[in-house]
């Protein structure tokens, strides 16, 4: 998007003004027009060493303006940074890259929609910023929101994982995919079994599904309707990752939409991928250098005890195949060999106690690709029991190279399957024994149905040492069948724990680990 400076936009709103003025006998008195707003607040993104993005969509054109200091009234210490204009290229959003931050101290911002001189309502939010000495660290994850059906019901309180996890004040939150549901459309009123009727808040974004660029930005937009999510949004960032349903359930490249007569202007899910992908950068505060290369896949770090790794298993992964094939190719791509090759080097470069790898798929649970009745094409890493094929050759190359480079205490937060999960990984249970024993968490879903167990894949020797199957058919939200996870470090021993929480906030269950040297 092209950023007009500051004079250049006030010139040509008062170059406008004057070729507009009349004769002064036929001029009449005219209301001064409004400050321009921020209709959906604004949200804190990428928090990381010294940094922070932050995030705003305004009403009309207007520059986004962002001001931060320790002091909670913002009025000592004050810095200001203008950011970019918003304009109707970007759906009037964009960022601002918060940097110089002191660390490890709560920095509270306020951020504007200023037409020269002339804002709104004023947004304001807070952060702990990310620390440069040992000392607690304390974070969630979790995914599915606005999924099979269920949007927003303001009689039952909207989106409560939101508020559950809002109330244990987390550092940040890692949103590892399905933050949309472009796919699902609402419907006004659901009515249940039992006699219940689920009322959602429906837009004309979310009632059919999204093949234009509006209806991504409809669908984005509508969850910052919900008023939990914006209250988490004022007190917690939130680094986004991107899965399926951002364009389309078992999305992948070049998939045809021809088997689904709902998408009547779109043929081909690269087009819907491109568009989604422009929706998901304009709605979510993903920053440094990551969005400047147009990059979802990113590292965030947290300080000498935490390091973050986001990788896209979207954008550079093959078909949906049955997915066992002996020798990689463009067919096993998942990660891809570059952003394989990168996520390698900055897990052996890291010199962080914890090497966090949120992924928004598991790693040993079995996922078939629905659309194929004979449920033998897979839509994640695991394929079946065995040595390690297709897609599961780059998770082999992965997980053994660890090993060889001694890169200790890496653990993977995954979702995507709709129930809560703890899986321990060992070679002495797997077919494949070159790699480390490792654990793998399953968190959510944060607001959408719930499904599941499924089956693991003993390739890499996963054992359920916890999970929680769900009752019913895609029950509601009401049902308290959504769930998030959680994770504590402690700053003296690097000692971590990890606890799977439920919508009240409960720990449902935990699993305390000390760092290997």
């Amino acid at each position: 998007m092209p950023i007009l400076p500051r004079r250049t936009l006030l010139q040509g709103l008062v170059l406008t003004a004057a070729g507009c003025a009349a004769p002064s006998s036929l001029r009449r008195t005219v209301a001064p027009r409004p400050a321009p707003t921020l209709p959906l607040g604004a949200q804190l993104g990428d928090v990381r060493a010294g940094a922070v993005t932050v995030w705003g969509k305004a009403d009309r054109v207007a520059q986004l303006v962002v001001e931060w200091s320790e002091d909670p009234r913002l009025q000592k210490g004050v810095h200001r940074v203008e950011g970019p204009v918003l304009s109707g290229v970007s759906d009037f959003t964009g960022v601002v890259d918060l940097t110089g931050l002191p660390a490890g101290r709560e920095v509270h911002v306020r951020v504007l929609a200023d037409d020269g001189g002339r804002a709104g309502e004023a947004w304001q939010g807070r952060l702990l910023t990310a620390p440069d000495s040992p000392g607690d660290i304390h974070f969630t994850w979790s995914a599915d929101v606005c999924g099979q059906g269920w949007g927003i019901n303001p009689e039952w309180g909207g989106y409560k994982g939101y508020g559950a996890m809002r109330a244990l004040r987390p550092d940040f939150f890692l949103h590892v995919g399905d933050a949309i549901y472009a796919d699902n459309p609402l419907q006004p009123e659901v009515p249940l079994a039992d006699g219940r009727v689920w009322r959602n808040r429906v837009t004309p974004a979310k009632a059919k599904v999204a093949e234009t660029l509006e209806e991504f930005r409809g669908n984005f937009a509508y969850n910052f309707l919900d008023e939990e999510l914006r209250a988490f949004a004022r007190e917690v960032p939130i680094a986004y990752q991107w899965d399926d349903h951002e364009v389309r359930n078992n999305w992948y490249p070049g998939r045809s939409l021809a088997d689904d007569a709902r998408y009547t202007r779109v043929s081909d899910a690269g087009v819907l991928g491109t568009r989604a992908r422009q929706a998901f950068f304009e709605y979510s505060p993903v920053g440094g250098a990551a969005r400047a290369e147009g990059r979802i896949h990113r590292q965030l770090a947290y300080g000498p005890h935490l390091d973050v790794f986001i990788p896209d298993v979207r954008a550079f992964r093959g078909p949906n195949t049955v997915n066992r094939q002996e020798r990689p190719g463009a067919d096993t791509s998942f990660l891809g060999r570059a952003q394989l090759d990168g996520l390698k080097a900055a897990l052996a470069a890291s010199t962080a106690t914890w090497k966090v790898i949120a992924t928004s798929m598991p790693l040993g649970l079995i996922v078939p690709d629905g659309r194929h009745p004979d449920g033998a094409h897979m839509e994640a890493w695991a394929n079946g029991p065995g040595e390690p094929l297709g897609r599961e050759l780059e998770l082999a190359e992965l997980l053994s190279f660890l090993k060889a480079r001694r890169v200790r205490n890496v653990l993977f937060l995954t979702a995507d399957v709709h129930y809560p999960a703890a899986h321990h990984y060992h070679p002495d249970r797997a077919r494949f024994r070159d790699f480390d024993p490792f654990w793998e968490f399953v968190a959510g879903p944060l607001h959408a149905g719930t499904f599941g167990p499924n089956t693991l894949d003993d390739t890499f020797g996963p054992e359920v040492r916890w999970h929680r199957p769900v009752t019913g058919d895609n029950p509601a939200p009401w049902d308290g069948q959504q769930y998030f996870g959680s994770v504590r470090i402690l700053g003296k021993s690097g000692a971590l724990t990890v606890a799977l929480h439920d919508l009240t906030g409960a720990v449902l269950h935990q699993v305390e680990l000390e760092p290997v040297s």
